[in-house]
């Protein structure tokens, strides 16, 4: 077996052991009590894992044995993988790229203002399906209670550095 193979074979061996943490993790996710936060990311991580598993089984399969069929779907498979992850980062970076934020005289965080984002994810937060869950999602974190335990006066809280996620909780 040539070099290439073996290669092949050995890193679509490790990527299959990777994915029976993913698929589990996934599985875990999704035997956890109903958490808004995390309600639409519980099936995506099963069929992401699955989808590696798949993959790398086949390429192992393929380059192991040297099955040309096996190793053509493979590639063919691989090819869109990247493709919707590229497409993935491609849409993350455009919904993100405008953060809303402006600076504001005397305090140390930034202000955000729901008209500086992108039109999709303004659309997305301003839909009160959607708001209703978002709203779940940060009352079931612990954000304010350590905000409070944090700054002990107006004074501290003004002057403080806080995340985004702070100050959009408040």
């Amino acid at each position: 077996m040539a070099l290439s193979n073996n290669l092949t074979a050995i890193l679509n061996l490790i990527a299959f052991l990777c994915s029976v943490p993913i698929i589990a993790s996934g599985i875990w996710l999704a035997a956890q009590p109903d958490n808004e936060c995390i309600h639409l990311i519980r099936w995506p991580v099963v069929l992401l894992g699955l989808l590696v598993l798949v993959v790398s089984l086949t390429g192992f399969v393929g380059a192991y044995w040297y099955k040309e069929t096996l190793l053509a779907f493979y590639l063919c498979c691989m090819a869109i993988l990247i493709a919707l992850l590229l497409i993935l980062l491609v849409f993350a970076f455009v919904v993100t790229r405008p953060d809303g934020s402006y600076d504001v005289p005397g305090r140390g965080d930034r202000e955000f203002r729901i008209q500086g984002f992108s039109p999709w994810l303004r659309s997305h937060i301003v839909n009160s399906k959607n708001w209703g869950a978002i709203r779940a999602c940060l009352a079931e974190t612990d954000v304010c209670s350590r905000l409070t335990s944090r700054y002990l006066s107006a004074d501290q809280f003004f002057a403080g550095h806080i995340s985004p996620l702070q100050v959009s909780s408040i």
